[in-house]
């Protein structure tokens, strides 16, 4: 096969895949982590209230990317390491969340996916009337197993 742009070569590929690696986490690692209790670990929905309310992911801590600067510090344990997320592939604000929180010296990753994977993978997502699952979208994550395997 031809490719207009010829792959990189190993030792550049692995450098550029790893530091992909450092600045994003995907559903079930956050997942796993939550439930694993992973010491620091704070997972930030950076939608607005009315997004919040529609669902959110259990222990989240909700803080709408405009208000990082003031509030993060206030919110936030001193030391933690931060993942935020937003709604889903179409939206970059958790990326915009997680550029606030490194300007501001907090280590940070971007869950990919966002609230969108989270609910079509079947995980607990907490609304105003209590925890809930959608049935698992068999294009995002297998039926009966809570990760890909990958």
């Amino acid at each position: 096969m031809t490719f207009s742009v010829p792959p990189a070569d190993p030792a550049t590929a692995a450098a550029h895949f790893r530091a992909r690696l450092s600045f994003e986490t995907d559903v079930s690692d956050v997942h796993a982590a939550l439930e694993a209790g992973t010491p620091g670990l704070v997972v930030v929905d950076s939608r607005g209230d009315a997004a919040w309310r529609q669902g959110h992911l259990p222990g989240a801590v909700h803080l709408p990317t405009a208000e990082i600067p003031a509030r993060a510090a206030e919110l936030l344990p001193a030391g933690s390491t931060v993942v935020t997320y937003c709604w889903g592939p179409g939206c970059n604000g958790a990326t915009r969340a997680a550029l606030e929180f490194a300007r501001l010296g907090w280590r940070v990753k971007e869950m990919i996916g966002g609230f969108e994977y989270w609910a079509r993978q079947g995980l607990p997502v907490v609304t105003p009337t209590g925890t809930a699952r959608r049935p698992v979208d068999e294009l995002t994550a297998p039926r009966l197993a809570v990760a890909c395997d990958c």
